[in-house]
């Protein structure tokens, strides 16, 4: 497939192999996109999942436009792609996902919330990304894991992390002592076992979409894909 997708920690490289055949290259950052521009043979589609933001400066929207102007689909989710399709998906980038649409519907407006720090020789996390945690806490207060204070709790807590310090762990700890323990270790032991992980499913989302358009009925993928998953994090900054 001629497909190049930018791909770091939202999802193991293994993991969108399994996905979609593709060119997987780091995170981007500025610049990338004007290299791809100069090869020879063109992709039929990009995606942009994961980006920089402190090690490099941050791809542009305007990149991203003069790609979508060379007739290349361009799809976005999860990180840097959610942010930069929520700015673009008027001119023809492609949304993908909740986290997407939480930008694109303003829900979420900073890019803090889906900053990570990572390794960069393995692409492994080392953080976790506020948007995560928040996902994960409105499904753990819609199934009654815990209430509504302790879930409000736990948010301010990680908030009041700096991203690259941020985990559940963390927040979990900033918060004992202070919300009820039988809530506390309910919490605990959901982000142990079952808390969703809302970036590497909206990856995965991503490249089927991908994969759809360039296989199939690329229009109507397209319209289905900009619809995935609708529905807000349901829970207070």
């Amino acid at each position: 497939m001629n497909a190049v997708v930018y791909l770091g920690p939202s999802l193991p490289r293994a993991a969108a192999a399994e996905e979609l055949d593709a060119e997987y290259l780091p995170p981007i950052a500025r610049g990338d996109l004007a290299e791809l521009l100069k090869r020879p043979e063109l992709p039929k589609a990009v995606g942009i999942v994961d980006g920089k933001f402190l090690s490099a400066l941050c791809v542009s929207p305007k990149e991203v436009l003069e790609i979508v102007d060379r007739g290349i689909k361009v799809f976005g989710s999860s990180s840097m792609g959610a942010l930069r399709a929520a700015e673009c998906h008027h001119w023809g980038m492609v949304g993908i996902g909740r986290i997407f649409d939480a930008y694109r519907t303003a829900e979420l407006d900073a890019d803090d919330e889906v900053a990570i720090a990572f390794d960069e020789e393995t692409g492994a996390p080392i953080s976790e990304p506020m948007v995560n945690l928040r996902f994960a806490v409105a499904a753990a207060l819609e199934s009654a894991v815990v209430g509504p204070e302790t879930a409000e709790a736990f948010l301010r807590a990680a908030t009041n992390l700096y991203f690259p310090e941020r985990t559940a762990r963390a927040a979990l700890h900033a918060i004992r002592g202070a919300v009820p323990d039988e809530e506390h270790a309910a919490l605990t032991r959901y982000f142990e076992t079952t808390a969703p992980d809302t970036k590497g499913d909206d990856a995965r989302l991503l490249l089927r979409a991908m994969r759809e358009y360039l296989t199939g009925d690329r229009q109507q993928t397209v319209e289905r894909a900009v619809g995935v998953h609708r529905g807000g994090v349901g829970m207070p900054a």
